[in-house]
């Protein structure tokens, strides 16, 4: 490829990481990594568990170093965590690591997209509505920060969001309308 060597899909849960990260990987003919299931399968346990027993501090260890270990690979397609980007050292690495895409997603698409799904123990509350809402208030400032490319996937066009992270990463490096950390390429939904 004659653009960045890995794409890296950041984002909210429920912002469709890991289906538009399936599709993409198929789509490119590149090998998909989601890091939440590599951890999952390298441990033998679920996120669930591994919270319950090393709190969010032990899981954010290991997700940093699966991160660390899977950016010294090239030409993959990884779907990150919602909160991977939380520690600093986490957005460095990522920034270096390819193409990194934003896949933003509102509040009520997220609710709609996880409202069944027992596997996200940060949604494990009374109120899962305002959760999501004050983690987007932390975490949105932190996904711009290090993204080439904002895609919104609220209109849920799969085939169209995965052409146009196909294109922005065939693009030559260099030629992004703007540099990162000035905002990224936007693309509304697609």
């Amino acid at each position: 490829m004659a653009g960045m060597s890995n794409i890296i899909l950041i984002g909210p849960m429920g912002a469709g990481k890991s289906t538009v990260g399936r599709h993409l990987a198929t789509y490119l003919h590149l090998p998909f990594v989601d890091s939440d299931k590599e951890i999952e399968r390298r441990t033998g346990v679920s996120i669930p568990t591994i919270f319950e027993y090393e709190g969010e501090a032990g899981f954010r260890d290991r997700e940093a170093a699966m991160i660390d270990e899977l950016c010294s690979r090239q030409g993959i397609v990884l779907a990150t965590g919602g909160g991977v980007v939380m520690r600093p050292e986490n957005r460095m690495r990522l920034a270096r690591c390819g193409l990194v895409v934003y896949l933003r997603a509102s509040v009520n698409t997220q609710l709609r997209r996880t409202s069944r799904d027992r596997n996200r123990p940060l949604l494990q509350t009374d109120n899962p509505r305002a959760r999501l809402e004050a983690l987007f208030r932390t975490r949105d400032p932190l996904y711009r920060e290090i993204a080439d490319l904002i895609v919104d996937t609220d209109r849920e066009h799969l085939r169209g969001t995965v052409r146009t992270i196909a294109r922005r990463f065939r693009r030559p490096r260099g030629t992004s309308s703007r540099p990162r950390g000035a905002g990224a390429d936007q693309v509304a939904g697609t």
